[in-house]
């Protein structure tokens, strides 16, 4: 059964049952109203504090817009980019592309222009959704793709004139269910992988592959229709998209905060009856500092229905949810490992019930397999470090138009190499010990930096940290701490070093940089940014020195 059906399903069954809600905190009034309130008020959709829509408006949306694609030679196989923020249109844009059997191909939306150019040229895309946002760098490289068509979803005043306005051209097109045939094995959407080695791969996944996330998330979160799933992490990534899939399944209503602040979460929560909440570790930070420090009273807040907080897409300092725990005792807590390859999270989870192994990354998720297997792929001793391999129906097919890629991390019999370094306890838990590609090899001794930032953010002046290895002449590579420290705070060098005697020499990192952690929309710290920054000026001096 494709994804499309159940989609379809809800609609027959819960006609007009809210679906989504758009909230824009940047657009709330200045006088106190409250955003169902406020939604009453006059003003354009692009105005809008709060936006929603229920289950047959969203299927009639997916249908308009399937049979505009019709219209313009779109057919099955094809592939439709969407360059959008979060907003309301975004995934009715998405389940009607893939209602024509074409393949949706989110992009990140922090693309450069020449990285959308790139993406698009990759993965074939005859069409190009994108948002007022993006106008300035699709225009800039538009001469160079081999797109037909161009949507712009915003203002019509705003429509570039090589593009058609979506709202004006959809309203008109027929509401039928587009007679497509589907199945589990067609091909059915294109992701890209962060681009941490250089330009993005593309990854194809065929539609078994996202029922089989819907699966997965709504039995690892136990979603039912009274949930309220609060997504704030963008729809372009799998991880936030495959989060919503459970409220897919369930037929219960998801929210879209287009804002991280700590205030804004809150009242998105509070006001919307928010029940699960997917945050990101700086986010989970960042609510926690709002409340130690005083700006953030939580008896301002309707939170009692809250019963679910998880965290994924980055390896959980176990610090961050002791802290947790402390400010938010009634809350289940969850993690979900996972990448684009694996159809984001949920191949690896840990479990409400299994709170006391806080560390972890879990154990096989649902429908899933894992083991750990060294350079030959053989499976390394429980306890020994290797690297972690999946294998489920949610492994992509193939990285699109790169076989040799592909060969890479997939074996004949459908294992997947995620390329992250783990191991297994007596329990069969696994722990992730690093990216296989961010080892540093200092003197002979394997450093894993996620260790030695779990230890450092213990520190309480610390916000956020990245370890990374520059080249050394004697050892190879030494290991760097960039640190972020808490705002309204000061920290030096020997108090860094000091705190770090609880490491072992070896562990303990030879340079201290005080700077801010930078991370992409889905959380991950962006080493190879830093890397171009630190080892860039490193090995410039040392040039110059030699």
């Amino acid at each position: 059964m494709p994804i499309t059906e159940y989609l379809e399903r809800n609609a027959r069954l819960y006609p007009n049952d809210i679906s989504l809600v758009e909230i824009n905190p940047a657009n709330q009034p200045e006088r106190h109203v409250t955003w169902r309130e406020y939604n009453l008020i006059e003003s354009s959709a692009a105005e809008k504090y709060r936006r929603e829509m229920t289950w047959r408006e969203f299927d009639v949306k997916a249908n308009r817009f399937a049979n505009l694609l019709f219209t313009r030679g779109i057919k099955k196989g094809d592939k439709v980019a969407i360059l959008l923020m979060n907003c309301l249109e975004w995934l009715p844009i998405y389940f009607g592309i893939l209602k024509t059997g074409a393949l949706a191909v989110p992009m990140n939306y922090r693309y450069a222009a020449d990285e959308i150019r790139y993406c698009a040229d990759l993965a074939d895309v005859r069409m190009l959704v994108f948002g007022p946002e993006f106008t300035e760098r699709v225009t800039q490289v538009k001469e160079q793709m081999n797109i037909d068509d161009y949507f712009f979803v915003g203002k019509q005043e705003e429509t570039p004139e090589y593009a058609d306005n979506y709202a004006q051209m959809v309203y008109f097109c027929s509401t039928i269910v587009p007679p497509v045939e589907i199945s589990d094995e067609d091909d059915a959407a294109i992701y890209f992988s962060s681009g941490t080695t250089g330009f993005p791969k593309a990854i194809l996944h065929r539609h078994a592959a996202l029922v089989a996330s819907c699966k997965a998330e709504q039995n690892h979160h136990s979603q039912t229709r009274d949930d309220v799933f609060l997504c704030i992490p963008p729809l372009y990534h799998t991880g936030a998209k495959m989060h919503w899939f459970g409220s897919l399944l369930s037929a219960s209503k998801a929210v879209l905060l287009r804002g991280v602040k700590p205030e804004w979460v809150l009242q998105a929560v509070s006001e919307e009856k928010a029940t699960i909440v997917w945050l990101l570790v700086p986010w989970a930070q960042d609510i926690l500092d709002a409340v130690d420090r005083g700006d953030i009273d939580l008896k301002d807040y309707r939170l009692s229905q809250w019963r679910l907080m998880h965290i994924g897409a980055q390896p959980v300092p176990p610090s961050l949810i002791k802290r947790w725990e402390k400010v938010f005792p009634n809350h289940q807590y969850d993690t979900n490992y996972g990448l684009s390859e694996s159809i984001g999270p949920g191949c690896v989870h840990l479990g409400v019930e299994n709170i006391r192994k806080v560390g972890a990354i879990g154990k096989a998720g649902y429908g899933w397999q894992t083991k750990i297997v060294d350079e030959n792929r053989n499976p390394v001793k429980q306890g020994e470090v290797g690297e972690l391999a999946v294998k489920g129906n949610g492994v992509m097919k193939c990285y699109y138009k790169n076989p040799e890629a592909t060969a890479e991390v997939l074996t004949d019999d459908g294992w997947l190499l995620t390329g992250d370094m783990a191991k297994e306890d007596e329990e069969g838990f696994i722990y992730l010990v690093d990216r296989k590609k961010d080892v540093i090899i200092s003197g002979g001794e394997n450093l894993y930096p996620v260790q030695i930032e779990d230890f450092l953010r213990a520190n309480e002046k610390v916000k956020d940290v990245a370890v990374i290895g520059l080249p050394d002449k004697r050892l190879g590579e030494i290991a760097a701490a960039i640190i972020e420290i808490k705002p309204g705070m000061t920290c030096t060098e020997d108090e860094i070093n000091e705190f770090c005697e609880g490491l072992p020499r070896y562990k303990r990192p030879k340079k201290i940089i005080f700077a801010d952690v930078p991370r992409n929309p889905t959380g991950k710290i962006e080493k190879p940014r830093l890397r171009e920054i630190y080892c860039g000026e490193r090995l410039v001096e040392a040039q110059t020195t030699h």
